[in-house]
């Protein structure tokens, strides 16, 4: 009777490999290896930083390391691309944004996935606001000014951005809609490289979400002319809001979550979605995010509901204003 059970235990086990399915005690056990979260750009870009201050305390309550793989290209979409191909058992996951979950399908008509059919969301992170940025000699001294300069000179100054797709290029895409203007985009392999080039003067300025800017915009290397939000942030206290500084048509607030590839064991996703927010509400990691200006979402935002609900809201907003740039 013993051996008869074992063996039935044994197909059973082998059939739930082979059909991929996740047995309740393989489920409970997940993850029993390091975790591989793509980044769809360069180090030190702002979805890079909030990927490695989140996952880091993800790692410790999951018990196993995750490891956070840069892949760039294509503003985004090159990374995400791969992520949602990736075998659907939990260890590969991405961390994406605006640009990559939602304004990639209007902007990309061949985009090889589709953010709501190819992917399983798992939490939103954090909410981060655009900034108007420019290097810390460009001419105009205030939005107004910055307004008239770029209308008055559209063929001869460049906005720099992460890629066609990327949040600085879609937010940037808005702005110059906006005041119907067609600048020339600079693209690099992430915003960590463009604002590099914005410090460096090589570059006339930039649509870039704060977690980026806070640092240099505190250190006096560039300058920043407003936040497209309804209020002030507090880590940036100083920088009016584009309603204040004369540009209240200018709204914009980037957000950075995690998605695994679709099929994804539910159960898995119970436990990456409980470990995210068990970082959010953790003290350390709220007072990171914080203090680079990103807004935490409550946990209500965080669910995998609200996520699913976000990309599509986000795709219907930004497709008639990418449209016409695809």
């Amino acid at each position: 009777m013993t051996s008869i059970r074992a063996l039935t235990g044994a197909c059973a086990a082998v059939l739930a490999s082979l059909c991929g399915f996740v047995a309740p005690g393989e489920a409970q056990t997940y993850p029993t290896r390091s975790i591989t979260m793509i980044v769809p750009f360069a180090a030190g870009g702002p979805t890079d930083v909030i990927a490695r201050i989140v996952t880091s305390h993800m790692a410790q309550t999951l018990g196993q390391s995750i490891i956070i793989e840069n892949v760039v290209g294509a503003g985004g979409t090159t990374a995400t691309t791969r992520a949602a191909r990736a075998t659907n058992d939990g260890y590969t996951l991405i961390t994406g944004h605006m640009g990559t979950h939602a304004a990639s399908v209007p902007l990309y008509p061949k985009l090889a996935y589709h953010p709501e059919k190819d992917f399983e969301p798992i939490a939103l992170l954090a909410g981060t606001p655009i900034l108007i940025l420019a290097r810390k000699d460009f001419p105009p001294k205030d939005l107004k000014e910055f307004v008239a300069y770029v209308k008055a000179n559209a063929e001869k100054v460049n906005a720099a951005h992460a890629g066609v797709g990327s949040v600085s290029h879609v937010s940037c895409e808005l702005l110059h809609s906006i005041l119907d203007v067609k600048p020339v985009g600079v693209p690099f392999n992430g915003t960590g490289p463009a604002m590099n080039a914005l410090v460096a003067g090589q570059v006339d300025y930039m649509c870039d979400q704060i977690v980026n800017a806070v640092p240099q915009i505190n250190a006096g290397t560039i300058k920043a002319y407003a936040i497209a939000t309804p209020e002030r942030n507090p880590s940036l206290a100083n920088v009016p809001t584009t309603a204040e500084a004369g540009l209240p048509t200018f709204q914009a607030q980037a957000w950075n979550a995690m998605f695994a590839p679709k099929g994804t064991s539910p159960t898995i996703l119970a436990s990456l979605n409980a470990a995210a927010a068990k970082a959010l509400d953790d003290e350390t990691v709220k007072k990171r995010l914080l203090e680079l200006g990103s807004v935490i979402p409550g946990p209500v935002e965080r669910t995998p509901e609200a996520l699913a609900a976000l990309v599509k809201s986000e795709i219907a907003k930004w497709t008639p204003v990418l449209k016409p740039a695809s």
